[in-house]
């Protein structure tokens, strides 16, 4: 999955695929993650998100989305 470099300081990259549903996240301290069934409009308002570490840790865990680490 190609991912972006976003502004935060928390997370580095992230990639989407709207056909599996799926997010990759990559952190500045190099942990890779996989969330799974992430509607596109989650993403969206993830990369509109005044902190995109807050709104992850707070929305993404609420949402109780599957994932698994990748490194």
């Amino acid at each position: 999955m190609k991912r972006v470099a976003v502004a935060s300081r928390s997370l580095r990259e992230l990639g989407y695929d709207p056909d599996e549903q799926a997010l990759e996240v990559l952190f500045h301290n190099g942990s890779l993650y996989r969330y799974e069934q992430v509607p596109a409009e989650v993403v969206q308002a993830l990369l509109e998100a005044d902190s995109m570490g807050r709104y992850l840790n707070q929305v993404f865990k609420a949402c109780d989305f599957p994932y698994r680490r990748l490194d």
